[in-house]
């Protein structure tokens, strides 16, 4: 059977996150070197080493690991929405921002609260001007489009993906644009996957997930029914036990590889 639709991940598929993130991170502890003389890359593997070991003492981890938000991501997220986690995500996050940056600035000799809560709102910013996406995207989806029905299925807070995509431009490719925030599912749970499907009026066999995750994306995936192509931008193969159906190291390799596995279903 014919592949007629593609599910994107969004993070690190689509927009570089981990490296926005740490631009955002360093940026911000200059401003600590400027004042203080602390190291940027010091401070800044010092503060995602408390954001962690807060994020995982919190009373939401359990529905922070399901739905996919990560420690940094609780740094500048507004958890909007009515949901009883968001809530309490929402009240906590000023306290969460301030004690990670107060930890990793007393870590350094510095016992400056204030300075905590100014490093907290500048990261805010900081993060807030990176929405970047790979230099193989656009061109991509745009003849992708032509010829597939595109959807995106991503993990995280509803405002965060939202902002990402907004910011990213990124909006106009997707239909339909499924977040785990906002649904309430987070992949690797096949759920969200079937979600995608019902949306699109598709089947299974004939569709198929790109995303740099094996655990998330390519297993969720299969687990689902469909064919996980694991986009792995270095290029080295897997060491793990989990084995794509396809695995490219660009976007535009996933023509042919589309291609290729029509022809395998055909046969």
């Amino acid at each position: 059977m014919a592949i007629m639709s593609i599910l994107f991940d969004l993070d690190d598929t689509l927009v570089i996150e981990g490296a926005s993130a740490d631009a955002a991170f360093l940026a911000t502890c200059e401003y600590a070197n400027e004042k203080h003389g602390i190291d940027p890359k010091a401070l800044h593997q010092t503060v995602r080493y408390h954001a962690r070991e807060l994020w995982r003492a919190s009373a939401t981890i359990t529905y922070c690991r399901a739905i996919g938000i990560s420690s940094w991501e609780g740094l500048w997220a507004r958890f909007l929405g009515t949901n009883t986690h968001l809530k309490c995500l929402r009240e906590w996050a000023p306290t969460y921002r301030r004690e990670t940056w107060f930890r990793a600035l007393v870590d350094h000799g510095i016992n400056d609260l204030s300075f905590a809560e100014q490093l907290s709102s500048i990261f805010l910013s900081e993060r807030r001007s990176r929405h970047i996406v790979f230099p193989d995207v656009e061109d991509n989806l745009k003849s992708l489009g032509k010829i597939y029905q595109l959807a995106l299925v991503t993990n995280g807070a509803l405002d965060l993906q939202r902002e990402k995509i907004q910011g990213a431009h990124l909006k106009p490719y997707f239909d339909p644009i499924l977040i785990s925030g906002e649904v309430g599912i987070g992949k690797p749970d096949s759920r969200i996957f079937e979600l995608a499907l019902e949306a699109l009026a598709t089947s299974s066999s004939e569709t198929v997930m790109v995303g740099d995750s094996l655990t998330r994306d390519i297993l969720g995936a299969q687990r689902a029914g469909l064919k996980g192509i694991w986009l792995h931008r270095s290029g080295n193969d897997s060491t793990d036990h989990i084995t794509p159906d396809a695995q490219i190291s660009s976007l535009s390799e996933l023509h042919n590889v589309l291609s290729v596995l029509t022809n395998v279903e055909e046969t």
